[in-house]
């Protein structure tokens, strides 16, 4: 039901827009977030947009990535600008059942097909 692409090699200092399509059940009434993995390490939350429209930033993305979503929700975006070599993961798009702001991969009921980004120096 959700669906991740954008993804790709990118130089560090540059830009890349990751999308999420969504189907079936998940829209408006569901909160959507980004998370990302990379090799040897667990998955980490890097954003959410809340159901009612708040978003929350991972620390090493605030000032750098921007999610937004669609008016009909069924679009979730990931802006990432100033890209790092650290950021080099591949990024799965979840979501989440309720109106709060959700950190830890178990909150989240459904989760989208990963895409690579990698950046490079």
């Amino acid at each position: 039901q959700l669906q991740a692409s954008g993804g790709g090699l990118v130089q560090t200092g540059g830009s890349l827009r990751l999308s999420c399509e969504a189907s079936g059940r998940t829209g408006l009434n569901y909160g959507m977030a980004w998370f990302r993995q990379a090799p040897g390490r667990e998955r980490e939350f890097v954003v959410i947009r809340s159901s009612r429209g708040s978003t929350s930033h991972a620390n090493s993305v605030k000032g750098r990535f921007t999610i937004s979503r669609d008016n009909a929700g069924n679009t979730l975006y990931l802006q990432m600008n100033s890209l790092k070599s650290e950021d080099t993961a591949v990024y799965y798009c979840a979501a989440a059942r309720g109106d709060g702001i959700y950190y830890r991969p178990g909150s989240y009921d459904y989760w989208g097909r990963g895409t690579q980004v990698t950046v490079s120096s």
